[in-house]
């Protein structure tokens, strides 16, 4: 048997105390790193072309007066999240802190009313408010009457306010274009985020970020958001993805004429 004696250092009570505490931390984060937290993930979700279809029906149905083809496509996006019932980890939410597709938020700031239910009962609330606020606003861009045109938005299960600017935007594509016989898209896949009020500004909507990687992924080169949120589509913007700040319709429509023409175009 060895008769070697480990140096005093090692065998203190100071250096016992200091190992305890170190395995007693340790074993705090093991344990930690797989216990519930209020937290709810978010990554970027599905895209709609406002000009076209979704789920097999078109987004908007306009009558009482005469609707343009179009080319181009107009997207709005949204933000999809794991269930407020699903309790994420530490461990998992570390791993969406350094993910660009994805985000860590307090579940009650995603899931304010707590029952999904609810909290899809006000999201369609949303939508409905949102679709009014958007026909409103294009129609008195164009100066058209409300009471003779009539439009139907289909945007299937998706909630929320965030889809104003462009729903409002495929309105004033549908019916007048760039106003000399061309498209307001120019051709090009277009996306954009914010909500939007019958007088036409466009307010701010959170999730830019996310957002502005689901456009990227659906194949869009623009990306026209409110002004306020510059500051944070600027973090991971996806290559290739144009940044357009705008505060009203008019500034929106003006925008896309220049992007059109070569003018100078509003950047973040």
């Amino acid at each position: 048997m060895s008769d070697t004696k480990l140096p005093p250092a090692l065998t203190s009570p100071r250096t016992r105390a200091l190992a305890l505490c170190g395995a007693l931390v340790t074993a705090l984060f093991g344990v930690a790193a797989f216990v519930p937290l209020p937290y709810t993930l978010t990554f970027p979700g599905v895209t709609a072309d406002t000009l076209g279809s979704y789920q097999d029906r078109p987004v908007l149905t306009i009558t009482g007066a005469p609707v343009r083809s179009t080319r181009g496509q107009l997207r709005m996006v949204t933000i999809s999240a794991t269930n407020p019932g699903e309790r994420n980890t530490f461990w998992r939410s570390l791993q969406a802190w350094f993910d660009a597709d994805e985000a860590v938020r307090p579940t009650d700031t995603v899931y304010p009313q707590g029952d999904p239910a609810k909290a899809e009962e006000v999201t369609a609330q949303q939508m409905a408010e949102s679709q009014d606020a958007a026909t409103a606003a294009a129609l008195s861009h164009l100066q058209l009457s409300p009471a003779q045109v009539k439009v139907k938005v289909d945007l299937g299960d998706i909630g929320g306010p965030s889809a104003g600017q462009m729903l409002a935007l495929g309105i004033v594509d549908k019916l007048a274009g760039d106003g000399k016989g061309g498209d307001l898209t120019g051709g090009l896949t277009i996306a954009g985020t914010g909500t939007i009020d019958e007088q036409g500004v466009i307010g701010p909507v959170g999730g830019v970020p996310l957002k502005t990687q689901a456009a990227a992924r659906d194949g869009a080169t623009v990306f026209l958001l409110p002004k306020d949120e510059c500051a944070d589509a600027k973090v991971n913007t996806p290559a290739g993805l144009r940044l357009v700040p705008v505060g009203t319709l008019a500034e929106s429509v003006s925008a896309l004429e220049a992007l059109r023409t070569g003018g100078a175009v509003p950047a973040c």
